[in-house]
């Protein structure tokens, strides 16, 4: 039987005609260099091409996914600990019992100071550490803060606590800030890996349409916020597998309760101070804590592991930059683009009704008349509610911009006209399916609000040299909107459903009038993003044809809206740039002609 041949032909063997090739081509090391190196033969460009684009369309959804992961993961660890933590606290037998004379009262209320005080101060220094450390890494430094104060509440002591909490009031804002801008870059990254074809055949400075990135901008909004209002349902867990098991009922927490709702005053008026039948283990609430830190760092692997950079390398070079001082002044800048100044009633609204949720329905209406032991399950049928209406989002792909974010602000408007009118009764369940009702239609509002804004910021701001000041200054007015709720938090409930009416009106009345304006044809003003100043000369930064421009130096102009949008930038300063290499043989050697030890073109 004759031996099969092999697979592949062995290099210099001589076949059956010696050293010839079986088409007449010589082998061995006579033979060709195309024949070695050249092309495979059956290899398809356009097949490969389509398959690598294919392959950076699935990374970006994995991006948006883990980061939208890891962001309602922080958010649950963080609601579920401090809800635990407070309750726990406000328990006269629970202070004296387990820390005696030490002050809890007096660390929780500093602590709460911290996280909702600090926030206030975030525009001076967010832009500054975005830029410093990059989107990607300051989501990972934000959540490593996150678990940082998990971890104090091993050992509750003042300078545990308290650092830990101004550290999380000072990690809040760049945390969301740069959630924001990542899902932004995501989706005008999908949209270049979508449509490469297309760029292909444009010039090479030439940018794409203004706003062809908003489709995949709407759907990655309703990804994230999906999974970030379930964050109030999964922070419910604590609750209701441990805490509730301790808890007294409804007839004795509530027994010197006299007035709910829209009657009530401060939070909890009357409310008993004992709320533990009998104390949890210390045992048991390690092994809880432990939990809820294994969560926190599972939050932070994803963000490291699994989340891909916002910028390519020389585009952080590009941001960084600009210039410290611009960076620190550029988010005041922007303060004259009417867009914004129209637009800041809706951001302190947005900070208003979440707080509005947590705090005035779920406990002024809620706790204050079906007790402590159903807070719980209220929060999961906000969280719910949100997480599945975001999908109601999705209706912006077909109906005009301005519909999801007026249904969510009429929604709301409903429902806070009719809290002027119900004060429910203490230890009366019959009303608790109103209550879930009212709380479940209060998340859709949410959803619907949440993802409205952060689509329009990234449909009037899409260049990316100003996506971190936009997001900077929208999540600041939220802080400025929490930090207004703590302070009025001991207001009647009346003075707080008028102040959340009033903020609602004027938010959609002057949403509306900005809509109407730029339907308008006027034009917004947007202060001029400097060039970038690189203080290293590499040859990167020489070549004539600059691929690692970015679009403020292309030839249409840096804006945020560019001459399309209207926006009326400052003029560039007459006569040469400032950093510009000089024309004509006088230039400044290259690095390589340094090397070589020659003086340009004199030589």
């Amino acid at each position: 039987m004759d031996a099969e041949p092999p697979l592949y032909p062995v290099a210099g063997a001589a076949g059956p005609q010696g050293d010839q090739h079986r088409l007449g081509l010589p082998d061995g090391p006579e033979a060709p260099l195309d024949e070695l190196v050249g092309a495979y033969p059956n290899y398809d460009e356009e097949e490969e091409e389509r398959r690598y684009y294919r392959r950076k369309r699935l990374c970006v959804l994995k991006n948006v996914v883990a980061a939208s992961a890891g962001g309602m993961l922080t958010y649950a660890v963080y609601l579920g600990l401090l809800q635990m933590q407070l309750i726990l606290h406000y328990d006269e037998t629970y202070r004296e019992v387990k820390y005696g004379n030490m002050g809890l009262p007096d660390i929780d209320s500093k602590m709460l100071i911290g996280i909702n005080v600090t926030p206030a101060a975030a525009l001076l220094y967010t832009p500054v550490l975005i830029r410093f450390f990059g989107t990607k890494w300051m989501m990972f430094l934000a959540t490593g803060i996150y678990a940082l104060f998990v971890s104090t509440n091993y050992w509750e002591r003042y300078y545990t606590l308290v650092p830990s909490a101004i550290a999380l009031g000072v990690a809040i804002v760049p945390l969301w800030a740069s959630m924001g801008n990542y899902i932004t870059r995501m989706a005008q990254k999908y949209y270049e890996y979508s449509h490469y074809k297309e760029q292909d055949e444009q010039a090479p400075k030439q940018r794409p349409p203004r706003g062809s990135h908003a489709p995949y901008l709407l759907v990655f909004q309703v990804i994230f916020y999906s999974f970030f209002h379930l964050s109030f349902a999964c922070a419910q867990l604590p609750m209701v597998y441990f805490l509730n098991y301790y808890l007294y009922d409804l007839n004795h927490t509530l027994s010197n309760v006299r007035s709910c709702g829209t009657n009530s005053h401060g939070i909890l008026t009357g409310f008993n101070k004992t709320v533990l039948r009998t104390l949890p283990r210390s045992r048991n609430l390690i092994v809880v804590e432990s939990v809820l830190m294994a969560v926190a760092f599972l939050a932070m692997l994803l963000v490291l592991g699994l989340c891909g950079a916002a910028y390519r390398p020389t585009e952080e070079i590009d941001l960084r930059s600009v210039g410290w001082g611009n960076i620190f002044q550029l988010p005041f800048k922007h303060v004259r683009d009417f867009r914004l100044r129209h637009l800041v009633p809706f951001f302190i609204y947005s900070g208003f009704e979440v707080l509005f949720a947590c705090t005035g329905l779920a406990l002024g209406y809620g706790v204050c008349s079906v007790g402590l032991e159903r807070l719980a399950y209220l929060l999961v049928a906000y969280g719910l509610g949100a997480s599945a209406a975001s999908l109601l989002g999705l209706m912006g792909l077909w109906l005009p911009r301005h519909v999801p974010l007026v249904a969510g602000a009429g929604l709301h408007l409903v429902l806070t006209v009719s809290l002027f009118f119900w004060a429910p009764k203490p230890r009366v369940l019959q009303h608790t399916w109103v209550l879930y009702t009212v709380t479940a239609l209060w998340g859709v509002g949410s959803a619907l609000n949440k993802i409205g804004l952060s689509t329009l910021l990234g449909i009037l701001y899409e260049d990316k040299e100003r996506q971190d000041f936009i997001f900077t200054i929208y999540h600041w007015w939220q802080a400025v909107a929490i930090f207004a709720v703590y302070v009025g938090s001991s207001l009647p409930m009346k003075v707080k459903l008028g102040v959340l009416l009033v903020t609602l009106v004027a938010a959609a009345a002057l949403y509306l009038w900005m809509e109407h304006k730029l339907q308008q044809g006027v034009c917004p003003r947007l202060p001029r993003i400097p060039r970038p100043q690189h203080k290293v000369r590499g040859y990167r930064y020489l070549e004539e044809d600059n691929s690692d421009e970015s679009d403020a130096e292309g030839g249409d102009g840096g804006g945020g809206g560019g001459r399309g949008d209207g926006a009326e930038e400052e003029a560039p300063p007459a006569g040469p740039a400032v950093g510009a290499e000089p024309a004509g043989p006088h230039r400044r050697p290259c690095p390589y002609e340094q090397a070589q030890e020659g003086d340009g073109p004199e030589q």
